[in-house]
């Protein structure tokens, strides 16, 4: 902790404006790689992050190698940096390495400068065995030579000075450090020192590392002239959460990467981090409205996978298989559609997947054994717009989740709506209705009917007060079918003169409950094609009565 307690951050409840953002995937990111990006994928990333909207890049240790130098030469040679973007590199305090990284910066119109020494106790204990004094030397000669090599260099320069390993440093002595270099570059409001104060090993609770940030932004030196950044490393899982208050302590920037890639468990997620911010309103000044195109052009240029469940990115994290889950979502998109509300409060959706270029078809509602009615209904709605009364619903997404269950895999959309006109629409076996013809009288109907029952055709008769149940009673006088007609429903699947219609015809017998639907241009047609599909459910279910119905049926 902080020699004094600094908890003023603990009292704000929201980030009120984004940071200034510093992608460091090309240089932080990149060392981390199995295999590193080649030069080719450096630029298409590079292209990328100015897509994205940032406008300080950090892009390599052009001093570490000559693919570094090369990149660094390309970008400024060809003319690739935009006005508005600030290329940043890193160096060490040492003399002939800050050099050579100003050769390579030579003619760059904005570029970050960006020098560092590693101040920890167990650094300076055990790898430099040097004194506090010695190791604060290091810093303030750095920062010399950066002052004394940007006068004789070709270009806009601004700079930047992290006490690495500033997480295990002691507080008193980082701002000691951290002092004697402001004082050393002499920030201006029109060209800020950046002040960067690393979590290089994340070391503790994330309120702690807000409270040191809140100590060093109350005790540096030009504080109006100085820019807090922060680069939290994810050692104990909690970048976000480190970033998040280090901001509200006083952060005015942020070093991250794109999901988080880097050293050990990585940087802090700047595509978690941002989008955080958009949950609550806040413009974090970064286009992520294309998330799957960005996981693309990521996973092939770094060999690194975007997990399935990482925040906003992964595959998989607006999915909802969960019967409850999806049933919620559900009522919730539809309350949304109905209201035309403007701020999105949608059950288990922090943020509207559209907003990240997502589709609620394919990567909201996903159906396995686990998935309830609502969700299969959902899908069949939005999809094809089949509209299940409620009881059919529950019958079948029993059916649904049983062969799921059965295949050990999850179901798509075109395979459910396949399940769905297989085994419920316009059922045909074993009972087939030929040919049909009515007649209405004052207060009845009749009906004229040619089946074909397993491969027996017959003609019927019967008279209803109206055209399903004349049909109906047809079927129960000369077959001997014992059913009742328990529910019926239709409308339309889409508008327009050539548009079909859909029944949902649900019945019952002393076997239970069965269900049916019929799919025509016309009306009556469909109706009767419902009524036929919940009686051949029946019939496949129920041997007796098939052979009951035949019997009769040779009997006609």
């Amino acid at each position: 902790m902080p020699p004094e307690q600094c908890l003023e951050w603990s009292k704000k409840e929201y980030i009120a404006k984004p940071p200034i953002w510093c992608s460091v995937d090309l240089r932080d990111g990149n060392q981390a790689l199995i295999t590193p990006m080649s030069l080719e994928e450096k630029i298409e990333f590079f292209k990328l992050l100015v897509r994205i909207g940032f406008k300080e890049i950090e892009v390599g240790f052009p001093a570490a190698s000559q693919t570094e130098y090369k990149f660094l030469r390309i970008l400024i040679e060809q003319n690739l940096i935009p006005e508005d973007v600030s290329v940043q590199v890193l160096t060490q305090a040492r003399e002939h390495i800050i050099k050579k990284t100003y050769e390579a910066l030579s003619g760059c119109k904005n570029a970050i400068v960006h020098v560092y020494n590693s101040t920890s106790f167990a650094q300076r204990q055990q790898v430099f065995k040097k004194s506090r004094q010695e190791v604060k030397e290091i810093a303030i000669q750095g920062a010399r030579y950066l002052v004394e090599f940007a006068k004789n260099t070709e270009g806009n320069f601004r700079f930047e000075y992290s006490p690495e390993s500033f997480s295990g440093t002691e507080m008193e002595y980082a701002l000691e450090v951290s002092n004697a270099v402001i004082d050393v570059f002499q920030p201006t409001q029109d060209r800020k020192l950046i002040l960067n104060l690393p979590a290089t090993v994340e070391m503790s609770l994330p309120h702690v590392y807000a409270s040191q940030v809140e100590y060093m932004s109350k005790n540096i030196h030009e504080r109006e002239n100085v820019l807090i950044s922060l680069h939290p490393h994810n050692d104990r899982g909690c970048a976000v959460a480190d970033a998040e208050l280090g901001i509200l302590a006083g952060a005015d920037r942020i070093e991250g990467t794109l999901f988080g890639n880097g050293e050990r468990t990585g940087n802090v997620d700047i595509v978690a981090l941002a989008l955080n911010m958009h949950t609550h309103g806040v413009d974090s000044g970064l286009d992520f409205s294309n998330i799957p195109k960005i996981c693309e052009v990521y996973e092939r240029v770094t060999k690194m996978n975007v997990y399935e469940r990482a925040p906003y990115a992964g595959k998989l994290v607006f999915a909802a298989f969960s019967g409850s889950h999806q049933d919620a979502i559900a009522k919730g998109m539809a309350y949304h559609k109905e209201q035309n509300l403007s701020t999105w409060s949608v059950p288990y959706l922090p943020i509207d997947p559209q907003d990240v270029g997502r589709e609620y078809e394919s990567d909201v509602i996903r159906i396995n054994s686990q998935s309830g009615k609502g969700g299969i209904a959902y899908i069949l709605h939005t999809y094809f717009g089949i509209d299940l009364p409620a009881s059919f619903k529950e019958a079948f997404s029993y059916h649904v989740k049983d062969l799921s269950d059965k295949a050990h895999k999850e179901l798509c959309a075109s395979e459910i709506c396949e399940i769905f006109q297989r085994d419920f629409v316009n059922l045909k076996t074993p009972l087939e209705i030929l040919d049909y013809s009515f007649n209405k009288s004052q207060d009845s109907m009749s009906v004229e009917l040619e089946v074909r029952l397993d491969s027996k055709y017959k003609n019927l008769c019967a008279r209803g007060n109206g055209r399903l149940d004349s049909i109906a009673n047809a079927l129960r006088d000369n077959l001997g079918l014992e059913f009742e007609i328990l529910d019926y429903s239709e409308h339309s699947l889409k508008e327009g003169s050539s548009s079909q219609a859909i029944s949902y015809v649900q019945i019952k017998n002393s076997q239970g409950k069965f269900f049916g639907a019929g799919l025509d241009t016309d009306i009556v047609t469909a109706s009767i094609l419902g009524l036929l599909s919940a009686i051949n459910q029946s019939l496949r279910s129920n041997n007796a009565q098939f052979e009951k119905a035949c019997d009769n049926a040779l009997e006609i």
